[in-house]
């Protein structure tokens, strides 16, 4: 599966199946969430939310890829991410674009 987020492939005829996403809702757990509250005083990067949002985009990206493929698709073009603050110390991420088939 090619995945790009541009909307074409360089050489490749595109026929469009659809829109795919995934998406998930991530948190941490209360004791990380505490720690990185501390290190909020002091400043610098928040490495617990940093690998949360990791985690949250890959399972997202997962997720539209099996779409795709239940679709018949060879690539999905025009990736875009999104996300967006649940509550405290969660976070929805979304992965969507289109679905595409390569035409012979």
């Amino acid at each position: 599966m090619i995945l790009v987020n541009t909307d074409y492939i360089t050489g490749k005829e595109l026929e469009m199946l659809g829109l795919v996403r995934g998406g998930t809702i991530q948190s941490k757990n209360v004791g990380k969430d505490i720690l990185q509250g501390f290190k909020t005083l002091v400043g610098g990067e928040l490495k617990g939310y940093t690998e949360m949002m990791n985690e949250a985009r890959a399972i997202a990206t997962k997720r539209m890829v099996a779409e795709a493929e239940q679709l018949g698709a060879d690539a999905v073009v025009n990736i875009r991410y999104a996300s967006a603050s649940i509550m405290d110390g969660a976070a929805e991420v979304i992965a969507y674009g289109t679905a595409v088939k390569f035409k012979n």
